[in-house]
């Protein structure tokens, strides 16, 4: 097969929609969901640690899950773990609509990860069943423009949507979307399965999932409890424990989860890079920025959607773009070039003045959108060229989880270093004053770094809104430049771990990615 219209493609179709309309609200959940954090907060309450959790419950679920769930769905079934899997989507979206505390919201969202997981396995194991050689690689090529599309508008969607109905507006529009990929899913999907899968490796998903939650718990808490709090390092050390449990189990089973052997191969190690550089220059600043431009500047959800597509956008158009270039320069060059293009970005970022909020901010993020979409056009297909033929689908799988799961770790890290720093500078401040007078300054650290200055001057009236913004200024710029450095050695890594020597094929992408 060459392409999506011959005879089998065709009536494979429906279950290609279905799909990636399961696809383009798992984006949408996310970034739209980051947009709403602020709306939520305003007409529920909650602690600055509590409404993180909106973003973080989602991605760590969603991360943690992922390599579990393709092994579900080769054992019982891929349209059952698809319709499964939307169609607990779509109901916890309307519960959503109905949840009274950010308590519920935020255990609502961690239920969705864990559906949004089986959703994506099942759907992308069940295409596999459907389209063959070409036709998949345009299928997989449509899927990942889905997800373009939920990162691309769902902050702007947001916007429109809180305008006008409120933020439960947002997961009413999922539910909608997933009621109709349902619709197309149970129809039209044939149920498929492996008949020699070996079922599910428990101890290794057990312990992964509980290392990844002690980490992000923990992390998530530290400003708002303190670093050397007795749960915080508690958690630190269990995570510690369990991850090293989880290396030991998946060296001694007979069919891991995780396969470790396969970090010997450097392209293999450069391949899981890209998706941890992607998360801090990008995928962070979907969620930060909305934070900034609503809660610290002031602007409308719908103003600020539409100052986000200016990071968003180029998602629809570059990484088309990054695989046609492979014709001519190698995926490596391309992905670092990128990488460091974004890390250029994120630096003309740092020096805009933090009042601002029009054109000057628009071409440092249009820089970090479009060299975020170089790699991010690649390194899906990079993750199946790396190593060898018979172990590409395993190494999928690790790729797949090292990318959300790592947005999630990502977010984490980077919301407590900004809410490390604000409460430093507003500390600072308060530095001669009584201890209460320094505990409410840290509170109020937290709550300014989550983008609620109305919260933040409440619990510390003794500064003014504009010195607030002063001190955030300097702690957003800081952690910016941060991830600037950390965005420039991914691109260095992906240099030496990527990129060919002399003599060389330059163009493996090419031939599976070409048209």
């Amino acid at each position: 097969m060459t392409d999506l219209t011959t005879p089998a493609a065709t009536r494979g179709l429906p279950v290609l929609a279905a799909v990636c309309l399961a696809a383009l609200i798992l984006p949408l959940n996310f970034s739209a969901g980051a947009v709403a954090t602020l709306a939520i907060g305003r007409q529920l309450g909650g602690s600055a640690a509590n409404l993180a959790w909106i973003t973080n419950a989602f991605m760590l679920t969603f991360g943690s899950s992922l390599m579990a769930a393709g092994a579900l769905a080769d054992q019982f079934g891929r349209k059952r773990l698809f319709v499964g899997g939307v169609g607990a989507l779509t109901l916890l979206s309307l519960a959503l609509c109905f949840a009274s505390s950010v308590l519920v919201v935020d255990v609502l969202r961690g239920l969705q990860g864990f559906a949004a997981a089986a959703a994506l396995s099942g759907g992308s194991a069940a295409l596999a069943q459907v389209f063959h050689g070409r036709s998949l690689t345009r299928a997989f090529s449509a899927l990942g423009t889905s997800f373009g599309i939920g990162l691309a508008f769902g902050p702007l969607l947001a916007g429109v949507l809180i305008g006008h109905f409120g933020w439960r507006s947002i997961f009413l529009c999922i539910a909608a979307v997933g009621a109709v990929a349902l619709a197309f899913g149970a129809r039209r999907m044939h149920e498929s399965r492996n008949p020699d899968a070996s079922g599910l490796d428990w101890p290794g998903a057990l312990t992964f999932t509980a290392a990844l939650a002690c980490f992000t718990y923990a992390v998530v808490q530290g400003p708002a409890n303190g670093w050397n709090s007795a749960p915080v390092v508690g958690l630190l050390c269990a995570s510690c424990v369990l991850a090293a449990a989880f290396v030991w189990t998946e060296l001694r089973v007979a069919r891991p989860m995780l396969d470790l052997s396969l970090f010997r191969y450097a392209r293999f190690v450069g391949v899981q890079v890209l998706p941890i550089g992607t998360c801090y220059c990008y995928i962070v600043l979907l969620v930060l920025l909305p934070l900034r431009f609503i809660g610290i500047n002031g602007m409308r959800e719908i103003d600020a959607g539409l100052l986000m597509l200016s990071l968003s956008a180029p998602m629809l158009v570059v990484p088309a773009l990054a695989a046609w270039l492979t014709r001519w320069i190698a995926p490596g060059v391309l992905a670092g070039s990128g990488l460091l293009a974004a890390a250029f970005g994120l630096y003309l970022l740092s020096r805009v003045p933090m009042t601002e909020t029009g054109q000057a901010l628009m071409l440092p993020m249009l820089v970090i959108g479009c060299g975020t979409g170089l790699p991010w056009g690649l390194m899906d297909g990079l993750s199946m060229t790396v190593v060898p033929k018979d172990r590409a689908g395993m190494a999928t799988g690790i790729f797949s989880t090292t990318r959300v799961a790592g947005e999630g770790i990502a977010l984490a890290i980077v919301t407590a270093v900004l809410a490390t720093l604000t409460q430093g500078k507003l500390m600072t401040t308060a530095r001669a004053a009584s201890d209460d007078t320094m505990a409410r300054a840290g509170e109020a650290g937290v709550q300014l770094a989550a983008g609620d200055l109305v919260g933040a001057q409440r619990i510390f009236p003794e500064l003014s809104s504009g010195s607030m913004i002063a001190e955030f200024a300097y702690a957003f710029q800081t952690l910016l430049l941060i991830v600037a450095v950390v965005t420039f050695v991914a691109a260095l890594v992906t240099f030496v771990c990527l990129v060919p020597r002399p003599g060389t094929r330059t163009s493996a992408l090419a031939a599976a990615s070409d048209g």
